[in-house]
């Protein structure tokens, strides 16, 4: 008998059919002697039409007190899903109960709709499994010191899904989402891409930051940091599949000295279209310039990713970097009001129309030449770069946003990442 953790996407249980599916799913584990918690997100565009609500009723404030109402608003979604699933797992003729991430309790700081989690209580839960229950925990929320309801951010099902296996050292963590598993990229940009039978966490990181919507990465980190087993797997097969095929699909997420890793040098193209670039121009040149630009954006709960500052001319630099594009209207009007007049910069500029493309695979580690050949197709196919980041696994590059499906085609041809691994 092992500990199995499932969760399940938002289109997953995005209709009372989709639910006695996942039911009958759940069911099918949980009388092959497994015990089981299962992780449900909000029925699709459930929190969206929540979060909707209450923009029309304050379409532009962001103050504490708002952000507090609205993880209040937002967690509801789960709430009714972990109902839902326990009713029909009862009707399944299974003992099931439900919880909300503060009945656990989820413990979490109080960052107000994307919360961290801080601690676990498992006993709960661990006094229903025993008692033979099949418990479903409502993701994606928590409950900071104060008692106050908090919310992960978006995907943070995942997250919750991952910390609660980790918590309870769990055998394995199925992720069932609308997708069959972990592609070398966007099946809908290359038709060619091919599913991964297994990825590395490392390379799974890079992938869910620079992009890939598959995880959210703090479930990655998760993962990674208490080595969680965990797999990626569709819930649009069929629920009574053979639970021993059903157990090896997908994609797993696994470690990098696992024999049977797929060794390619490049193991995915991951791509971001919501990336905008802010730019300093004429900044002076001196020691600490980079913090009076970067400190005020960080302070301001902003997210940086790429930082480029240019070679100095008569003691004066241009500074680069590129911030979500929701974060960009503040970002201009942060470094146009404040950071920019205290800097002394001649002008600052933006561009919201960018584009992040990166190459990502251990591989690259032991293989020279990976960062010119991406270089040389882009060049070929007269994409310029603006920016570029590269790490141990991966290299990034920030173009125009109208290339990047032509980029990422041209570099999944490149790496020949069609072709099946030897």
């Amino acid at each position: 008998m092992a500990l199995i953790v499932h969760k399940y996407g938002g289109t997953s249980m995005g209709s009372t059919d989709r639910i006695r599916n996942v039911a009958k799913r759940v069911a099918k584990w949980a009388r092959a002697g497994h015990q089981m918690v299962v992780v449900p997100s909000a029925m699709s565009g459930e929190t969206n039409r929540l979060l909707g609500l209450a923009k029309e009723l304050s379409p532009a404030s962001t103050s504490p007190e708002l952000m507090r109402e609205l993880d209040m608003i937002a967690s509801t979604g789960e709430q009714v899903s972990v109902g839902l699933l326990a009713i029909a797992l009862q009707a399944e003729g299974l003992e099931a109960v439900s919880y909300t991430g503060w009945q656990v309790p989820v413990s979490t700081d109080s960052s107000y709709t994307k919360a961290r989690i801080e601690s676990i209580d498992d006993s709960r839960v661990r006094t229903d499994l025993a008692a033979g229950k099949v418990v479903v925990i409502a993701g994606f929320q928590g409950i900071d010191e104060d008692m106050n309801i908090t919310t992960l951010g978006r995907g943070g099902s995942d997250t919750s899904a991952v910390a609660i296996a980790a918590a309870m050292k769990a055998d394995e963590c199925l992720i069932y989402t609308d997708v069959d598993g972990v592609y070398t990229t966007d099946p809908r940009i290359v038709p060619e891409a091919r599913r991964l039978h297994t990825i590395s966490f490392e390379e799974m990181l890079e992938m869910a930051s620079l992009g890939s919507k598959i995880l959210q990465i703090r479930s990655v980190e998760f993962a990674g940091k208490y080595r969680v087993p965990l797999r990626v797997l569709s819930s649009f097969t069929p629920w009574d599949i053979d639970i021993n095929e059903e157990a090896k699909s997908g994609t797993l997420i696994s470690f990098e000295e696992d024999e049977k890793m797929e060794q390619a040098v490049v193991s995915g193209i991951a791509f971001n279209r919501d990336e905008a670039k802010v730019t300093l121009l004429g900044v002076p040149d001196k020691p600490g310039i980079a913090f009076q630009i970067l400190g005020p954006v960080a302070d301001a709960n902003i997210d940086i990713d790429v930082i480029i500052q240019n070679v100095s001319q008569d003691g004066k630099t241009d500074f680069s970097f590129t911030v979500h594009r929701n974060d960009y209207a503040r970002t201009m009007e942060l470094l146009e009001k404040t950071v920019g007049p205290a800097t002394h910069a001649a002008k600052v500029m933006g561009d919201p129309k960018i584009c992040k493309v990166s190459i990502v695979g251990i591989g690259m580690r032991s293989h020279v030449g990976v960062a010119s050949k991406m270089f040389r197709s882009l060049s070929e196919e007269g994409i310029n770069i603006q920016m570029i980041s590269t790490s141990e696994i991966k290299t990034s590059v920030v173009i125009d946003e109208k290339y990047m499906e032509l980029a990422v085609r041209a570099l999944h041809k490149a790496f020949d990442l069609d072709q099946e691994v030897a």
